[in-house]
């Protein structure tokens, strides 16, 4: 039987300035209890893409932790390499994003949708 790993591979993490805006870039493995690798793309705190690749049929395969390393790495680079050839570009007309410490506006603040206090809870009928 190959040997396996028992935690998952270490991620990756680039920030990266793109058409006067920082983007993240993430990618994590979840170990081979749950076999896949995810890849998100972040602007202003907001996922703007993510991609998920499952490693399940490959679980047997040698040397899994530096295969799956490989498959990271590659994932990681095509949301990169994306990123900069402008796939992404028109996603964000409907993402209001914020550069790392920008806060919004208070007109921004004003407009945005406001949350309903909760509830108090009732107390529990006796049994």
């Amino acid at each position: 039987m190959a040997k396996t790993f028992e935690k998952a591979v270490t991620g990756f993490n680039h920030n990266i300035k793109h058409k006067g805006k920082v983007y993240h870039v993430q990618t994590e493995d979840s170990g081979v209890n749950n076999p896949h690798i995810i890849t998100h793309l972040f602007v202003g705190g907001n996922i703007l893409a993510s991609k998920k690749t499952s490693y399940a049929d490959i679980l047997n395969a040698e040397n899994l932790a530096e295969v799956v390393r490989e498959l990271m790495e590659e994932q990681h680079k095509e949301m990169l390499r994306n990123l900069i050839n402008g796939v992404y570009d028109n996603y964000e007309s409907t993402v209001r994003s914020y550069q790392p410490g920008q806060l919004a506006t208070d007109a921004e603040a004003a407009a945005a949708p406001k949350l309903q206090p909760l509830a108090a809870p009732r107390p529990l009928p006796p049994p």
